[in-house]
C-alpha cells in the first residue's frame, strides 16, 4: 500500500470503514467512519496510534511500506479506545523491541487489554521525545474523552496529533485534507455532541494547555487532516465546549396518534409568523437521538412536547431527556407542552426534567386533554408568542 505524505517524513495511514452501522454500537453511521493513525520516518521511527482490528486486512503492509525493512522504534499511544488500539498486539508481535510511550493511565488500560507491561516510556505534560529532526512534546488531556487521552505535538512541523479531539464521522473517500474535502459541519457536530460533549469542561482545560502552541496542522484519529485552516476546527470546538448556540428554535415532540404533532406544527407556524424564521421540528420517535443531540448543541431555544404514556412522558422523549441530563448541555432556554387523554403525565414528567437540567423556562407550560381544536390551539398562540418575544430580545 502506498503511504500518503502529510509533510516531510510524516505519513497518514487511514482506513475507511463503510461496513459498521453503529459507532460504539449506538450512533448511526450513514456515511461510515475513518480511522487514522500516523507514522514519522525519522532517524528514529514512531507510529502514533493504530486502527480498529478487522477494519482492514493489510494494516501491517502500510507500516512495511514506510519502514522498508527498518525497525519500529516507538509506538505512541494517544488513546486506548479499541478503534485506535486494535492493532497494538500485531505491532508488538512483529516489533517485540518497540518502546511504547503513554501516560500512567494509558498503561493501566494497556495491561487490561493486552497484558503488556514491558518497554514502557511514561510521559507527562511537557515530556519530550526526540526522533532526530522531529521533536515530540506530549500534552495530557484527561477525559477528552477517556482518562488516558493525550495529544502529541511535533515541534518541527507544528503538527498536533489530537486523538479523538477535532475528529468527525464520515469516511474520507480519497479526500484526506480540509482543502480537498467538502467539510460537513453537521457530522462533526454530531460527533462532538455525542462522543466528546459530555466532557466539554475538560475540552476547555485542554485548550488552556494548548494556548501557547503554534498549530499549523491538526491530525485527528477520525476525519480529515486540517492543514489549510486548522483555526476553523479549533473555533468549532471552542464554541461547542463553551455551550454557545445560534439563534433559532428547536421543537421536539413525541406523539402517538398525531395530536402532539399537530400542536408542534401549530407552534412552529406561530413562531415563524412572529418573525422568528429559524425553526426546526423533529419527531423524537423517527429521528435518532444522536441527531437530536447535535441539534440541541446548535440551537439556543428548545421546545419539548410529549403525549402521556402510562402516566409518564413518551419513552422516546424520555431517552432524549435522559441523554441531555447525562451530557449536561448548558445555557439553553426551554419551553414545555403536553397532551393527554385522562390523567396526563407527559408535561408533568417534562417539568421534572426541567428541574434537573436547570435551563431557563421562557413560556408558561401548556397541556391539553384530547384532540386539539381551535379553542385549545389558541392557548398555544400565547405560548408561541412568549417564545418568539424571548428570541427577539
Amino acid at each position: 500500500m502506498k503511504p500518503i505524505l502529510i509533510c516531510d517524513d510524516v505519513y497518514i495511514i487511514s482506513v475507511n470503514d463503510r461496513r459498521k452501522h453503529l459507532f460504539e454500537n449506538m450512533w448511526p453511521l450513514p456515511y461510515g467512519v475513518a480511522y487514522n493513525c500516523y507514522m514519522i520516518d525519522d532517524e528514529k521511527t514512531a507510529l502514533l496510534d493504530t486502527v480498529e482490528l478487522g477494519s482492514t486486512n493489510n494494516f501491517m503492509s502500510y507500516i512495511d511500506n514506510i519502514l522498508k525493512g527498518r525497525q519500529l522504534d516507538y509506538l505512541i499511544i494517544n488513546h486506548m479506545e479499541p478503534d485506535h488500539s486494535g492493532e497494538i498486539q500485531n505491532i508488538i508481535t512483529k516489533y517485540p523491541n518497540v518502546k511504547i510511550a503513554g501516560n500512567r493511565q494509558t498503561f493501566k488500560i494497556l495491561q487490561s487489554y493486552f497484558n503488556y507491561t514491558e518497554n514502557l516510556i511514561e510521559v507527562t505534560d511537557g515530556y519530550e521525545l526526540n526522533l532526530g529532526r522531529h521533536n515530540l512534546k506530549f500534552v495530557t488531556t484527561p477525559m477528552v474523552h477517556w482518562p488516558e487521552s493525550m495529544m502529541t505535538y511535533d515541534t518541527e512541523n507544528q503538527i498536533l496529533f489530537s486523538q479523538d479531539a477535532f475528529g468527525s464521522f464520515g469516511t474520507l473517500d480519497g479526500k484526506i485534507f480540509d482543502d480537498e474535502a467538502d467539510f460537513c459541519e453537521s457530522e462533526m457536530r454530531r460527533y462532538y455532541s455525542n462522543i466528546v460533549g459530555k466532557h466539554s469542561p475538560m475540552v476547555q482545560k485542554a485548550f488552556d494547555k494548548l494556548q501557547n502552541f503554534k498549530i499549523k496542522i491538526i491530525c485527528p484519529v477520525h476525519g480529515i487532516v486540517w492543514r489549510k485552516n486548522p483555526a476553523e476546527v479549533l473555533e468549532y470546538y471552542r464554541k461547542w465546549s463553551n455551550y454557545e448556540s445560534k439563534a433559532g428554535v428547536l421543537i421536539l415532540f413525541a406523539s402517538m396518534y398525531g395530536n402532539t404533532e399537530q400542536i408542534a406544527d401549530h407552534i412552529a407556524r406561530k413562531i415563524v409568523e412572529n418573525d422568528v424564521k429559524n425553526v426546526r421540528v423533529y419527531d423524537v420517535s423517527k429521528t435518532h437521538v444522536s441527531y437530536l443531540m447535535s441539534e440541541a448543541w446548535q440551537y439556543g431555544t428548545i421546545v419539548l412536547g410529549s403525549c402521556s404514556y402510562n402516566g409518564e412522558m413518551h419513552p422516546m422523549m424520555e431517552i432524549f431527556c435522559r441523554e441531555m441530563e447525562h451530557y449536561k448541555l448548558k445555557n439553553r432556554n426551554l419551553a414545555l407542552f403536553g397532551t393527554g387523554s385522562w390523567s396526563g403525565g407527559g408535561l408533568r414528567n417534562l417539568q421534572k426534567f426541567a428541574e434537573n437540567i436547570g435551563w431557563e423556562q421562557i413560556a408558561e407550560p401548556v397541556e391539553i386533554k384530547g384532540m386539539p381544536d381551535n379553542n385549545k390551539l389558541a392557548e398555544f398562540d400565547i405560548f408561541a408568542k412568549s417564545i418568539s418575544d424571548y428570541c427577539k430580545k
